[in-house]
């Protein structure tokens, strides 16, 4: 997947040391699933890319205090669930979702050239749908999903994250999947 074999972790501990292709470099990583799940988290494209540059804005200001005592993923998760928390207690309300306009190209998976139309027709509707239950899960299970799918963290970096223990990440991902998969007709 990644095109160098450098780790996040030393690529942030040289960004912090003054080198700025290191950072260049996280940005290009991180840059598409974290505005995803700050979208997905919030629903609004333009408050998402206001958050996804606040995230980035911190992390540059924070950069100097960095240790890599955990993945660099769950500690630049940590920064974007902390900027959601503070978007959502300034706001006062809860953002609706709608995945399918934001991103239209989720709601269609690529199927091989020898699929008939309807197969792939089938497969779009499952997107959409899946999408859609997706937008419709409580916000801290859509949120262990996202940061499980999306940022690739593991339950102890999800829980570290979101502030909350292992078992309750756990808990959260087995009720948003069993939702899922109901809101699917059981499919995996």
């Amino acid at each position: 997947m990644r095109t160098d074999n450098a780790a996040d972790e030393t690529l942030m501990l040289r960004y912090r040391d003054g080198d700025a292709d290191a950072f260049a470099r996280l940005y290009a990583r991180h840059r598409g699933p974290l505005y995803r799940y700050l979208l997905r988290q919030c629903g609004q494209p333009a408050i998402a890319a206001e958050l996804f540059q606040d995230v980035w804005l911190k992390l540059i200001a924070a950069r100097s205090g960095y240790a890599a005592q955990t993945r660099f993923g769950a500690w630049l998760y940590r920064i974007a669930h902390n900027r959601l928390i503070d978007h959502y207690r300034a706001s006062a309300r809860s953002l609706p979702l709608s995945y399918a306009d934001d991103c239209p190209e989720w709601a269609e998976i690529p199927a091989p050239e020898e699929v008939q139309p309807e197969v792939r027709e089938d497969r779009r509707r499952q997107a959409e749908r899946l999408l859609e239950l997706l937008a419709e899960l409580p916000e801290a299970q859509r949120e262990a999903v996202l940061l499980k799918e999306e940022a690739g963290l593991s339950l102890q970096e999800i829980a570290q994250v979101t502030g909350t223990g292992r078992e309750t990440v756990k808990s959260r991902l087995r009720y948003a999947l069993a939702r899922l998969r109901q809101g699917l007709g059981g499919a995996s």
